[in-house]
């Protein structure tokens, strides 16, 4: 999966924890490279927990959690409470301003990891391992 901001590949990640950040934004989830987290503004497009307003959220099975406390919004729940794309008062430091701006700059959610790029490059690297 590419960097939300910036489009690049993650390579093979080494031991330990990983430098990428996940997030999620309309619901999907997406990566952060380490070099879009130098931004101020790199969490200005993420969703936030409507109930505690953070942006540390995972998506699995298609549920949304919040990881810091634990708020889960089912797949059916999308346009329901629980994940505020924008919520009214809820900034972090520097980002006044940002939120519901848009993506300046990143490919998007309907860019990352999709289309016909990620096909070609799947198929190369089958080609590689396969012969």
């Amino acid at each position: 999966m590419p960097c939300y901001r910036c489009g690049v590949r993650q390579t093979d990640p080494s031991r330990g924890q990983s430098p990428w950040k996940r997030g999620v934004v309309q619901h999907s989830q997406i990566l952060i490279c380490p070099g879009c987290q130098d931004a101020s503004d790199w969490t200005a497009d993420l969703d936030r927990c409507s109930r505690c307003s953070s942006v540390h959220l995972v998506k699995r099975l298609g549920e949304v959690e919040c990881r810091d406390c634990g708020a889960i919004v089912a797949p059916e729940g999308a346009g329901e409470p629980g994940l505020a794309d924008d919520p009214a008062g809820v900034a972090l430091e520097g980002d006044a301003g940002a939120a519901g701006t848009g993506l300046q700059g990143g490919t998007g959610p309907e860019g990352a990891g999709r289309g016909a790029d990620l096909s070609e490059e799947v198929a190369r690297a089958l080609d590689r391992v396969l012969g």
